[in-house]
């Protein structure tokens, strides 16, 4: 949310007015500085698809309209009009594939009032809340008579729930979602996630389930996701820890993407991946930490290959975030350091390697090495605290 402090800047300006969600086939004008020129760019379509979408720079799934006319690097930010004038989205996304060509994404203007209102609501964006369960379809009718579904019920079924969600003491796997706040769940799940969507950080809705033959109903407080790998960081600096030249970190999709490119979902190393997108958080606090790299150094000889591989103890303790590592680390009396790393192999899942240093030469070392690299701290302001 950008705003001018000079009132001066805002004189004469007419504000551009929102309009309804189009429907399929009405012409869109896409507004913007894209690459190609210096001048501004117009470009014209129609809408061609609306339903819920995967929003690349959110992590997330929400409403979006698919539209033909070209959007390219440089038209994210730039509205899209209607034939009234009236902005109905925000382009923020195209696809690009060898056998597509002009399919564009706007974020149409229910999700972008969702933004403003929470904006207004909260004082800060919040985001949008989750009901924090992985749903599976009902569409098989020998499924649902063997949850106990009669036949004019539909819904969907739940997985598992997260850990660190509301309703994690009120729902259970296996119950059957039959509506949202009075809205009936179709069997595949269509506009479910649409339903939770509208709804606002620490809102409450009435969520009618099956259990065991019985229609249950609970008021649930929704939150927002809690991830184990965070899409953003919020634009603090990454929190780090060192010692002996070894560089902890917490993995955040913005770490992966630095590390990886922007192809990082394909790049990354497949443990890593795999817990981005199915792991979850069992407390609020947790976080996935990682030897990013070793420094390299007499006292870690041996150890230099070391890279983005998570620590899952130290001295048989598990780490559950960075500050109890680096706190661990800190106070500890014993004579080794030891270090219990997941083991970068598919096969063998049970496997771990160890990193095995001397407590006083490893933390003797480490203001050698954080002066040969010129590293003023051996952790991040947000760990000393």
């Amino acid at each position: 949310m950008l705003t001018v402090s000079d009132d001066e800047f805002w004189e004469g300006v007419s504000p551009v007015e929102f309009g309804d969600l189009p429907a399929l086939q009405d012409a869109v004008t896409v507004v913007g500085y894209p690459i190609g020129g210096d001048t501004i760019s117009v470009t014209s379509g129609v809408v061609s698809r609306i339903e819920i979408l995967s929003y690349v720079h959110g992590s997330t799934e929400l409403l979006g309209l698919q539209i033909d006319a070209a959007i390219n690097s440089g038209n994210s930010g730039g509205p899209a009009f209607n034939d009234k004038g009236n902005c109905v989205g925000i382009a923020f996304q195209s696809l690009k594939h060898e056998d597509a060509e002009n399919i564009g994404y706007v974020i149409p203007t229910p999700v972008i009032m969702h933004f403003i209102q929470d904006y207004e609501k909260n004082g800060a964006y919040t985001g949008f809340p989750i009901l924090g369960v992985e749903w599976q379809k009902m569409e098989n009718p020998d499924l649902r008579l063997a949850m106990g579904m009669k036949s004019d019920q539909k819904g969907v079924r739940i997985r598992r729930i997260e850990p660190t969600a509301p309703e994690s003491h009120l729902l259970k796997p296996s119950d059957v979602i039959l509506s949202f706040d009075g809205v009936k769940v179709a069997n595949d799940g269509t506009g479910f996630s649409y339903l939770v969507s509208q709804k606002y950080t620490g809102d409450t809705a009435l969520v009618k389930v099956l259990r065991d033959s019985k229609i249950l109903e609970f008021d649930i407080k929704l939150a927002t996701h809690k991830r184990l790998i965070p899409a953003h960081t919020s634009a603090k600096p990454p929190s780090y820890y060192i010692i002996a030249g070894f560089v902890f970190t917490a993995v955040t999709v913005p770490y992966l993407r630095s590390e990886y490119g922007k192809d990082y979902e394909f790049d990354a190393p497949v443990k890593l991946l795999d817990k981005h997108l199915h792991a979850m958080a069992e407390s609020t606090d947790e976080q996935l930490v990682v030897i990013s790299q070793v420094l390299v150094a007499d006292i870690n000889i041996g150890y230099e290959d070391i890279v983005n591989t998570q620590v899952l103890a130290f001295n048989g303790k598990p780490v559950k975030n960075l500050k109890s590592l680096a706190n661990m680390v800190d106070n500890c009396n014993d004579e080794y350091l030891r270090f219990d790393l997941e083991y970068q192999q598919l096969i063998l899942n049970f496997a771990t390697q160890i990193v095995v240093l001397h407590a006083k030469a490893a933390k003797a070392a480490t203001l050698d090495i954080l002066t040969t690299h010129c590293i003023s701290s051996a952790m991040s302001d947000d760990l000393k605290t």
